[in-house]
C-alpha cells in the first residue's frame, strides 16, 4: 500500500510532464502558424498558472458545482462519527464532511491533501445503505485521501481545463486572427488543426484512465482499512439497482465520485471515469481473503 502511495505521488510529476508536452504541442504549432516563437512561451506559462490556481482553488469549486453544504456532527450524527472513525483508524485528520441533498446514491472526496480534504455523501446514499455499508463507501473515499489520489485529480483536473481552453481559443485565433496571410503552408495548418482539435480529447483519456486505475486502488484501501471487502462489495450491487444521475451532474467534477454521477449512454461509457461496477465487485470478492 505505500508502494502504492509513492507511486501516486511519482504519477504525479508524470502527469505534470505528459500535459507540459501537450500544451508546448499546442503552442509550438501556434508559434509556427502565427510566425511568434514566443507564444509556446505564454501558453506553458499561462497554463501552469492556471494550473496552479485550479490545484488550490479546485475542491471549493467541486463543492460549489454539487451544491454539497458542510455539516457538524449534530447535523448528521451518523455520517460524521462513521467518517470520523475511519480517521482515526487511518490516522489521519478528519477531513471536513458535506452532505449533498440529491437521491442518487454518490459520494466524493476532494483537496489537495489529507490536511486539506473534503469528503461528502448525498442523501440518496445514506438513505439506501447500512451503516457497514455505508462504512465502506467512506472508508473508500478516504482512501482516495490516504492516496493521495485527490492530489493527482486536482492537477489532471487543472491541466485537462487548460488544454481545453487554449485549444478553443487557439482554434478562433486561427479563424479569426489571419494567421493564413501570416503563414500559407498548408501542412503546418492541417497539423495544427489536427493536433488543436485532438489534443483535449487525448488529454481527457489520459485523465479518465488515471481515474479509472485510482478507483481499484480506493476500492482496495477502503477494504482494509475496514477489513470488511463484503461490506464495500454490498454497497456497489446496491448502486447497480439504485444508481441514477446528480440533479447537479457535470463533466468536470464526475472523476470525483464513488461512481459515475452522469447519465448513462454509449458515449459516456467510452469516455467514463469509472470503471464497471461488475468489475469492482468482482475484485473486491476475488481478493476478500487477502483483506
Amino acid at each position: 500500500m505505500y508502494g502504492a502511495i509513492g507511486k501516486n505521488k511519482r504519477n504525479t510529476v508524470l502527469i505534470m510532464a505528459a500535459f507540459i508536452g501537450l500544451l508546448g504541442a499546442l503552442g509550438y504549432v501556434a508559434s509556427l502558424y502565427f510566425g511568434e516563437t514566443s507564444i509556446a512561451y505564454w501558453v506553458i506559462g499561462g497554463a501552469l498558472v492556471y494550473t496552479v490556481i485550479q490545484y488550490y482553488a479546485a475542491g471549493k469549486l467541486a463543492v460549489a458545482m454539487t451544491g454539497a453544504h458542510e455539516i457538524q456532527k449534530r447535523d448528521n450524527p451518523r455520517l460524521y462519527r462513521i467518517v470520523e472513525n475511519l480517521s482515526i483508524t487511518t490516522g489521519m485528520p478528519t477531513p471536513k464532511i458535506y452532505v449533498i441533498d440529491d437521491p442518487a446514491p454518490n459520494a466524493f472526496a476532494t483537496g489537495r491533501n489529507p490536511s486539506n480534504a473534503i469528503v461528502a455523501a448525498t442523501t440518496g446514499l445514506m438513505d439506501i445503505l447500512t451503516d457497514r455499508e455505508l462504512e465502506g463507501v467512506m472508508a473508500h473515499e478516504m482512501g482516495h485521501v490516504k492516496n493521495y489520489d485527490i492530489r493527482v485529480s486536482m492537477i489532471a483536473f487543472g491541466l485537462v481545463s487548460a488544454i481545453g481552453i487554449l485549444s478553443d481559443i487557439a482554434i478562433r485565433m486561427m479563424i479569426f486572427g489571419g494567421g493564413r496571410d501570416r503563414n500559407s503552408n498548408p501542412v503546418v495548418m492541417i497539423v495544427g488543426v489536427v493536433l488543436i482539435i485532438l489534443a483535449p480529447i487525448i488529454a481527457a483519456m489520459i485523465q479518465m484512465a488515471v481515474s479509472r486505475q485510482r478507483e481499484y486502488l480506493a476500492d482496495a484501501t477502503g477494504a482494509l482499512t475496514t477489513r470488511d471487502s463484503e461490506g464495500l462489495a454490498s454497497a456497489l450491487e446496491k448502486l447497480k439497482s439504485h444508481s441514477q444521475p446528480l440533479k447537479r451532474q457535470s463533466s468536470s467534477t464526475a472523476h470525483l465520485f464513488f461512481s459515475n454521477p452522469l447519465k448513462p449512454g454509449s458515449f459516456s461509457k467510452l469516455f467514463s471515469t469509472h470503471p464497471p461496477l461488475e468489475e469492482r465487485i468482482k475484485r473486491l470478492h476475488k481478493n476478500a481473503n487477502k483483506f
